[in-house]
Parts: C-alpha cells; sequence; structure tokens
C-alpha cells in the first residue's frame, strides 16, 4: 500500500511513531542513533503528504 492510498490516520499514525522513537534516541542521551536518513527519507515524505492533505502533526526535532 502507498502513502498516497492510505487514510489519513495511518499517515499521522506512521508519522508520529517515528518521531517518538526520534525522541527516544534523544533521551538515551548517546552518540549513536537506531534512527538514520532512511527514517528521515520517509518522515519526509509523510511530512509532504501530511502538508498536501492539510493535517496538522508536531513536526520531528532531529538531533
Amino acid at each position: 500500500m502507498s502513502i498516497e492510498n492510505s487514510n489519513d490516520e495511518s499517515v499521522i499514525r506512521f508519522y508520529e511513531n517515528i518521531r517518538i522513537q526520534v525522541a527516544a534516541d534523544r533521551a538515551s542521551g548517546g552518540r549513536h542513533h537506531l534512527l538514520g536518513n532512511t527514517a528521515k527519507q520517509h518522515a519526509d515524505v509523510l511530512r509532504e503528504e501530511i502538508d498536501r492533505r492539510r493535517l496538522t502533526a508536531d513536526r520531528i526535532d532531529w538531533p
């Protein structure tokens, strides 16, 4: 299933899941992070879709 075919709730849920994982990485305090460029690229695609649909979601604060 492509993102374009996902319902609004799913798009937000996928994005929020990445945001929570980034926050957990940040909270761990280590210099090694579990999420890398692939997750950031996926989040960027989701963010574009959120904006295109005029939905609201907190932006991800990447380390």
